[in-house]
């Protein structure tokens, strides 16, 4: 059974950092690009940063670039992405997402909130 679980969202204040992280299952992991995408209530869903399978090729969304990184442990089948100076407008759930030819898979999210 395929599984992407993502994990560590939480509370944080504006300014803070939080560190997501996304496992995969039943799939041969190491084979797939990862990207993290995160969906606002009413809004559109959004690339937030991207990883490539083996290479470690990475790309992020305009909103991403200089506060968040992204790496991969191919060993733990885990993704994580690093989220630092984080700002109200961070507040989403984010949704990790593993893609490769016709294949597709989802996690269900984890919420971020960012709040004084």
């Amino acid at each position: 059974q395929v599984q992407l679980v993502e994990s560590g969202g939480g509370l944080v204040q504006p300014g803070g950092s939080l560190n997501l992280s996304c496992v995969g299952s039943g799939f041969a992991f190491s084979n797939f690009g990862i990207r993290w995408y995160r969906q606002a209530p009413g809004q559109e869903r959004e690339l937030v940063a991207g990883i490539s399978a083996t290479k470690g090729w990475t790309h992020f969304g305009d909103a991403a670039k200089g506060r968040f990184t992204i790496s991969r442990d191919n060993g733990q089948n885990t993704v994580y992405l690093h989220m630092h100076n984080l700002k109200p407008e961070d507040t989403a759930n984010y949704l990790c997402n593993a893609f490769r030819s016709e294949w597709d898979y989802w996690g269900q999210g984890t919420q971020v909130t960012v709040s004084s």
